[in-house]
């Protein structure tokens, strides 16, 4: 013999709605010390890409996008103006810049007494 419900069965509607879920942002509020953007839809963020996302556009070999995805996009905060710049001006994107979380990294480095020198190459 198979088990059957008796009694009243209650159905509940589900409040997942597309339009309180969706989210997207073109220019927004910043991390003031990684200069990174903010995370999350409750603080007008932008969308995470994490490690796993990287390693997707590795494997694809979508080299120019994930520069731009971790750079100018990201925290490089001089690149952010000069992209747009370009874009406007119907120019090539400049050259990426140093994101602001490696200057973070140095800061951190040096409170634990290690100096880190950024040496630059000589163009011929």
């Amino acid at each position: 013999a198979e088990d059957v419900t008796v009694g009243e069965i209650y159905m509940m509607k589900l409040v997942h709605l597309a339009d309180d879920k969706i989210h997207a942002r073109s220019i927004g509020p910043y991390s003031l010390v990684t200069q990174q953007p903010l995370g999350g839809k409750a603080q007008f963020g932008g969308q995470r890409f994490g490690e796993m996302e990287v390693w997707a556009l590795e494997a694809y070999g979508a080299a120019y996008m994930l520069q731009e995805m971790l750079t100018v996009k990201s925290d490089d905060v001089q690149g952010r103006s000069l992209m747009y710049e370009t874009i406007v001006k119907g120019e090539n994107p400049p050259e990426p810049g140093i994101p602001e979380s490696f200057s973070v990294l140095v800061k951190e480095l040096q409170a634990l007494c290690v100096n880190v020198k950024l040496l630059e190459e000589e163009e011929d």
